[in-house]
C-alpha cells in the first residue's frame, strides 16, 4: 500500500510535523479517492537538514557508484510501470493505456537517458594551466507539476542523482501517488538516507518554504509562469540557482505547399494529446489565410473522431482534464473565443455528448483567429485548438513570436529544407519540423517567460552542476 500519509524523509517514512491532508479527487468521476497528508515549513526543514547532512558523502560517490546505482532504480522502476501508470490515470485522467505507455513511460526514458550520460561525461576538462571541475550544485530543491507527473519528477531526479546533488521533492497535490511509488522504488534501489526525500503540500506552503530555505542552493521549477515568477523572488534573497520550465503558446507553422492532410492531422492529434495538458502544445496553428477553410474541415474531421471519455474504457482517445477549477478556466476561454469571434468548427463549450459528469472538455476548434484574440494569446492547457491565418512566410514567422512564451515551435513544410528556413527564425527553446518528436538526449527548455535552464541528457546534468576552474592544476 502507497504511504500517502507520510512523507518520505532522510530514508525513512515519517509522520508530518502538523496532522493535515486534503483529497485526492478521480477526475472522471469527480469523487474523492483518497487523503494526501499535507507538509509545512516545519517538515521542509527537517527534510532540508537531512539532505544537507547527505551531500557532504553522496557529492564525493564516484561515476561507478553511481551507475550501479542508476542500474537498480531502472530494474525496480521496469516492474513498477503499471501501477505508476495506473496511478497517473486515475489521479490526472490520461487514458490508461496512454498514462503506461507516454506517462509513466517518460519516467523510465530519462532514467535512461540520463544513465547514458552520467557513463560518458567528462567532469574534469583541461583548459591552459587550469583544470575546469564540474561539481554537484549542492541541495536542490524540486517543484513538479501534474500534467506529465513521472515524466518532470525523473527529468529533474535522474540528474540531479548523477550530479552528485542531494534533493527535496514536491510533487503536486492533484498527483501525490506516482510520486510516492517513485520514492518507494529509489528506497528499494539504496539510494542513500537523506539524498532523496519528499515532502507532500501547497505551493503557497511547501513551495515558499523550499523557496526561500537557505540552505537549499538550487530550485528546480516546472509550473505556470505566474507561480515561476513567485518562485524567483522569493528565491533571489539567498541568490540561489533558479532553474524554470514554464507556461507555453506554442506556434505550429504550416508553410504553403505542405501536405496539408498530413500537416493538420498531426497538429490536431498533437494538440488534443494529453487533453491539451502540455507546456509546449502546438495550441497556434497558422496556415496559409487562403487555406483556411481546407484547414478547418481537416481538423474538424480529426476532431469529430477524438473520443473524450473515460480513461479506463476502450476506445477513448482523451480522458478529462485535471480539476474543476481547469475546466472552469477552459470553458470560461472557450466562451471567450465565440465572443471575441472566432469561427467555432468543432466543439464548444459545456460537457461531451453522453457525458454527465466528470471533468471532460469538448475537442474544440476555432478557425478565423486573429492574433489579437485572447486565445491566440493565453494559454488555455486543455483540448482547444486555434487557427490562425497568415498572408505569407513573413507574416507566419511574425504571428509565430508574437507571444510572450518561448517554449516550443513546430514547422511542416513542403520540404525539410523549407522547415529548417522557418524553424531558426522562430524564438523558442525547442522546434519540431515535419511532425518528428522530441530527442530526449537533445535539451528541453525556453526562450521568455517559458523559463530558463534546460532539462534532458547531457544538458539537463549540467543544469545540477557548478564550474570550478583549479588554476597551476596543469602547470609544467
Amino acid at each position: 500500500m502507497v504511504n500517502r500519509m507520510q512523507f518520505y524523509i532522510d530514508g525513512a517514512w515519517v509522520d508530518p510535523a502538523v496532522k493535515k491532508s486534503t483529497a485526492v479527487v478521480n477526475p472522471a468521476t469527480e469523487e474523492a479517492m483518497y487523503e494526501v497528508a499535507l507538509g509545512s515549513k516545519a517538515d521542509v526543514d527537517k527534510a532540508v537538514a537531512a539532505a544537507k547532512r547527505a551531500f557532504a558523502t553522496f557529492s564525493q560517490t564516484s561515476r561507478e557508484e553511481r551507475v550501479a546505482l542508476f542500474s537498480k532504480i531502472i530494474e525496480i522502476y521496469k516492474g513498477r510501470l503499471k501501477e505508476i501508470g495506473a496511478a497517473v490515470s486515475d489521479e490526472m485522467g490520461a487514458p490508461l493505456p496512454m498514462a503506461e505507455k507516454l506517462q509513466a513511460g517518460a519516467g523510465l526514458g530519462h532514467l535512461m537517458t540520463t544513465l547514458d550520460v552520467l557513463k560518458n561525461y567528462h567532469f574534469e576538462e583541461p583548459v591552459g594551466t587550469a583544470m575546469v571541475l564540474r561539481e554537484p550544485i549542492g541541495v536542490v530543491g524540486m517543484i513538479t507539476p501534474w500534467n506529465w507527473p513521472l515524466n518532470q519528477i525523473a527529468c529533474k531526479v535522474a540528474p540531479a542523482l548523477a550530479a552528485g546533488c542531494t534533493m527535496i521533492l514536491k510533487p503536486s497535490e492533484f498527483t501525490p501517488t506516482s510520486a510516492l511509488i517513485f520514492a518507494e522504488i529509489l528506497h528499494e534501489a539504496g539510494v542513500p538516507k537523506g539524498v532523496f526525500n519528499l515532502v507532500n503540500g501547497l505551493g503557497p506552503e511547501v513551495g515558499a518554504a523550499m523557496s526561500e530555505h537557505p540552505d537549499i542552493d538550487m530550485i528546480s521549477f516546472t509550473g505556470s509562469t505566474r507561480a515561476g515568477i513567485d518562485v524567483a523572488k522569493r528565491a533571489a534573497p539567498t541568490v540561489k540557482r533558479v532553474s524554470q520550465e514554464l507556461g507555453g503558446k506554442s506556434p505550429n507553422v504550416i508553410l504553403e505547399g505542405a501536405d496539408l492532410t498530413k500537416a493538420v492531422t498531426g497538429g490536431v492529434m498533437h494538440m488534443f494529446n494529453n487533453s491539451g495538458q502540455s507546456c509546449n502544445a502546438p495550441s497556434r496553428m497558422i496556415v496559409p489565410a487562403s487555406k483556411m477553410k481546407e484547414v478547418a474541415a481537416i481538423a474538424k474531421a480529426v476532431a469529430d473522431k477524438t473520443k473524450a471519455g473515460d480513461p479506463r474504457a476502450e476506445g477513448t482517445t482523451i480522458g478529462p482534464v485535471v480539476n474543476r477549477g481547469q475546466w472552469d478556466k477552459i470553458q470560461g476561454l472557450i466562451k471567450k473565443g465565440i465572443d471575441e469571434g472566432a469561427t467555432l468548427v468543432a466543439g464548444g463549450p459545456g460537457l461531451p455528448e453522453g457525458v454527465n459528469k466528470g471533468f471532460y472538455v469538448r475537442p474544440t476548434i476555432f478557425a478565423d483567429v486573429t492574433p489579437d484574440m485572447t486565445i491566440a494569446r493565453e494559454e488555455i492547457f486543455g483540448p482547444v485548438l486555434t487557427i490562425i491565418g497568415a498572408k505569407d512566410e513573413a507574416d507566419a514567422v511574425k504571428i509565430a513570436n508574437d507571444t510572450p512564451y518561448g517554449l516550443a515551435g513546430y514547422v511542416y513544410g513542403p520540404s525539410v529544407e523549407d522547415a529548417k528556413r522557418v524553424g531558426r527564425q522562430i524564438r523558442a527553446g525547442n522546434v519540431n519540423l515535419q511532425g518528428v518528436p522530441n530527442d530526449r538526449t537533445a535539451p528541453f527548455g525556453g526562450y521568455k517567460q517559458s523559463g530558463n535552464g534546460r532539462e534532458w541528457g547531457k544538458y539537463g546534468l549540467e543544469d545540477f552542476l557548478e564550474v570550478k576552474a583549479v588554476a597551476g592544476f596543469n602547470a609544467a
